[in-house]
């Protein structure tokens, strides 16, 4: 792949603010909610793997999860850090569209994988006499091994339609990382494939495939529960899932005022604004509702703890 053609080598990324004030202060906001976010979903990880109590397939998705959480904060994050610490907000074409791919990859797969932990919840719930026939570890294995390669097939045309742009009218982009909405605003090169190609496949197939088929499996939930008679017992059916359930909603929330709002209100200056939210606060969201909702994973943190003293 030869860059020697494009109008440009690199971008200029211009981060939330240029005031130095502010820039500091959003460092360290982002430093802490990063640093957060890592410790978090890597407790998340150590507790799954070594407390055999969660050896279960929910919370070996849960672990993806947490992998996806950790890669997504810092692939999109690394830029607000570095530039503050070493001052070069500067960043090759080649990366910016690497960066591109990865993150448009890490977000499908994640999809994918709350979707096929909602499949979980329904056969926990909808059918928890076969849940240890169906939810076997080698189906869990498929099942997220085929979550991750759909979530990189899916970004590999965008990539490639996003490679095609070849000429840019600035190399100054309005963001605090490379997104694909503030690269095609710079362009000059004819990107109507690409949009139709977003519109068809990235928000049809990417984004509303994985959301029908939660949808499907909560519609089969809520059935189930409204079907138990007694009141503790849909109080204990629904408590399985609230915790997913509340991750879900808040990452299609992110991801529909970042990405599906009218074209006509959609401004990049405020744009990045909701970038940040969906960068920062959802992936943190993750081990703070686990670990506050779930008695599972705080029994599991006690027995750490236990023996960590012991």
């Amino acid at each position: 792949m030869d860059y020697s053609n494009m109008s440009v080598t690199y971008f200029i990324i211009t981060g939330i603010s240029d005031n130095p004030l502010l820039q500091f202060l959003v460092f360290l906001l982002v430093l802490l909610i990063y640093l957060t976010t890592l410790g978090g979903n890597l407790t998340i990880l150590l507790l799954v793997c070594l407390d055999h109590h969660l050896h279960t397939p929910m919370y070996f998705f849960l672990a993806n999860l947490s992998v996806l959480d950790i890669s997504c904060s810092t692939i999109t994050l690394h830029k607000i850090l570095t530039s503050f610490i070493l001052g070069d907000n500067t960043i090759s074409v080649l990366e910016c569209h690497v960066q591109i791919f990865i993150f448009l990859s890490l977000t499908c797969d994640e999809l994918l994988v709350l979707a096929a932990m909602g499949y979980d919840r329904y056969v926990a719930i909808c059918k928890p006499l076969h849940y240890h026939h169906v939810m076997t570890f080698g189906i869990c294995i498929h099942l997220a091994s085929l979550c991750w390669v759909c979530g990189f097939l899916e970004s590999i045309p965008t990539f490639m339609g996003v490679f095609k742009l070849t000429c840019y009218e600035s190399n100054k982009m309005d963001h605090f990382f490379c997104d694909i909405m503030p690269v095609m605003k710079l362009t000059c090169s004819d990107k109507i494939f690409l949009q139709l190609y977003i519109l068809t496949v990235g928000v049809f197939i990417c984004g509303f495939t994985p959301f029908a088929l939660t949808f499907i499996s909560y519609i089969f939930i809520f059935a189930t529960i409204l079907s138990i008679r007694s009141s503790s017992g849909r109080r204990k059916a629904f408590y399985t899932c609230s915790s997913h359930l509340t991750v879900v909603l808040c990452l299609y929330a992110s991801l529909v005022f970042q990405y599906l709002r009218p074209s006509s209100s959609i401004n990049l200056g405020s744009n990045k604004y909701f970038s940040l939210c969906n960068a920062a606060a959802v992936p943190i969201l993750n081990p703070l509702i686990y670990s506050l909702k779930n008695k599972d994973v705080k029994a599991a943190i006690r027995r750490r703890l236990r023996l960590a003293i012991v």
